[in-house]
């Protein structure tokens, strides 16, 4: 499965340094206040760097939350794979749930930041469509989707997998886990008996 990097830039020792600072600091502040509670002006002033440095390395939160998700997104596509090889004599059902049941995982470890990504302005129409996160999980999605239901034409199964994403939100998530009282593990049965 093909990581979800960036492509590796050449950088001078000191954008470095900054880079790693507001990253940390980034990381502590949402840590302990939570992702919209803490201010760009915040992170710039914690971390002893200019407001236009911060800026032009991200241009919003939701940049600094996707930087700081990077690793996480990736460890989640490689567990995918290694779930996928030794799941294989899996129905494709079952690999599904399976696939739905480690993303909420990735979910329950990156609220915070998954939170910080979707609230964000940078929510321009079709953003989320333009995530390689998204991309990627939603082309499984449909793979998937696809090997259940033969039947089902390439509309359909578009449709289906759109769902699941949409369900799988942070936001929709975070509803039916705090507000409804679902465990992660009911979430999961209901998304996998309702769209498959």
């Amino acid at each position: 499965m093909e990581q979800i990097n960036k492509a590796p830039r050449l950088e001078r020792r000191d954008a470095a340094e900054n880079r790693k600072r507001i990253l940390d600091v980034a990381f502590r502040l949402f840590e302990m206040h939570g992702v919209e509670h803490v201010s760009m002006n915040q992170i710039a002033t914690e971390a002893q760097i200019g407001s236009g440095t911060l800026y032009r390395r991200y241009r919003n939160k939701s940049e600094l939350c996707s930087e700081l998700i990077l690793d996480s997104t990736n460890l989640l596509f490689n567990d995918i794979d290694v779930y996928m090889e030794q799941h294989k004599s899996l129905t494709s059902y079952e690999r599904l749930c399976g696939l739905l049941g480690l993303f909420i995982q990735f979910i329950e470890k990156n609220a915070q930041l998954l939170t910080g990504i979707e609230n964000s302005n940078y929510r321009e129409k079709g953003y989320q469509t333009k995530s390689p996160l998204y991309e990627q999980f939603h082309q499984m999605l449909c793979n998937l989707l696809q090997e259940v239901s033969t039947e089902d034409e390439h509309s359909l199964i578009l449709f289906k997998a759109d769902m699941i994403m949409n369900a799988l939100r942070n936001d929709s998530y975070v509803f039916q886990k705090d507000v409804r009282g679902h465990s992660p593990q009911r979430i999961l049965e209901q998304i996998c008996q309702t769209f498959i």
